[in-house]
């Protein structure tokens, strides 16, 4: 049925669709008998994939990842959808419009997305506001933040302290994404010399755990860079990775992907490097500092692959699009599974357990 709800909804814009599908969802979460429904369908409650990770308890690993959720608007919306917790943004300190429209491209036969929105938002004000309305008792919402497009990189930690003094105390976390494409010059504040000044003025505004979003596209020196730098700062943890620049191996036509343009590239083609990038980061940091993984994953398979790999935690977008409302439910049973069929008692305990490479 999905399939077919897929197709309807591919003959709309991207954008179109992604803003009617969320008023929907947000709709039917607002009641008290849908949302329940949605609950009874959707949500997997089982003891096995509880985890309490850096402080903050998780009733399931996987979350919506940044980028769906933009100003906070569905705080209370992603629970009753089966997500364990849920990152909103990325949040600017000043609101600002993004990148000119078309922005938001499909590339179905890669079950993939082509995005470059630019960081579209109402500003860390407007989101700490809806935050500050979020119902008791739901899932735990992490806060993503960026830099404003027009502030200059000289001045992007103050900026990110505007967004984490407004959105820190509203959070369960903070996640500092400097790894978007899209925003110029952005990818440059991963450079350890940048990225140091940047980390210290966030921590030092909030209170709540601080993780940094990284790019597939990093070299590996890079990542070691970036990992040494985290257990140096005591961030909480790593979420790896973004969306890539890469175009290599895209089933869709190469003259069909270059009319779309610039842009950073998410689902499938970008797995096998997440997956790449998560094991040097295990190597690196062990259970030092939490690791994240987004990228690619659809199924329980790979969800199961990225735990032993590394993860304590999981997200997803593009895998939500293409997978339909019951993507979370299929990954959390099959996690749930996988874990009684190793005899693991807990979800913690098989994080890095597939992990044979020697640590640095």
């Amino acid at each position: 049925m999905y399939a077919l709800l897929l197709k309807a909804m591919f003959l709309l814009p991207p954008e179109r669709i992604h803003h009617l599908a969320f008023a929907a969802m947000k709709l039917a979460a607002r009641f008290a008998p849908t949302r329940w429904l949605l609950a009874k369908l959707l949500v997997v409650d089982d003891p096995i994939l509880r985890s309490t990770v850096f402080g903050v308890d998780f009733p399931a690993p996987v979350g919506l990842a940044a980028g769906f959720d933009k100003n906070a608007e569905g705080a209370d919306t992603w629970g009753p959808l089966g997500f364990g917790y849920a990152e909103i943004g990325t949040v600017t300190a000043q609101a600002q419009p993004g990148n000119p429209a078309p922005r938001l491209f499909r590339l179905p036969a890669d079950r993939a997305l082509i995005n470059r929105m630019g960081f579209n938002n109402h500003g860390a004000a407007a989101a700490a506001d809806h935050l500050a309305r979020r119902a008791p008792g739901g899932i735990p919402i992490g806060a993503n933040i960026g830099k404003t497009k027009v502030v200059e990189a000289a001045d992007a930690a103050s900026d990110y302290a505007i967004s984490a003094k407004l959105l820190g105390p509203l959070a369960d976390f903070v996640v500092v994404n400097v790894s978007s494409p899209n925003t110029p010059g952005l990818r440059d504040l991963q450079a350890v010399e940048s990225l140091r000044p940047l980390l210290r003025a966030v921590l030092d505004s909030v209170e709540v755990p601080v993780l940094v979003k990284i790019a597939p596209d990093l070299s590996d020196e890079d990542i070691d860079a970036v990992a040494d730098l985290a257990v140096e700062l005591g961030l909480a943890g790593i979420v790896a990775t973004n969306t890539t620049i890469r175009r290599d191996g895209l089933r869709t036509a190469a003259d069909e992907v270059e009319s779309l343009g610039a842009g950073g590239l998410s689902g499938p083609p970008v797995a096998e490097r997440s997956l790449e990038v998560l094991r040097r980061l295990y190597a690196r940091v062990g259970d030092r500092v939490v690791l994240i993984s987004v990228g690619g994953i659809e199924t329980a398979d790979q969800a199961w692959e990225r735990v032993l790999a590394g993860a304590s935690l999981l997200q997803g977008f593009t895998g939500f699009i293409y997978g339909g409302p019951f993507w979370t439910r299929r990954i959390h049973r099959g996690l749930a599974a996988r874990l009684r069929e190793h005899g693991y008692a807990n979800l913690a305990q098989a994080v890095g357990a597939g992990h044979t490479a020697p640590r640095s």
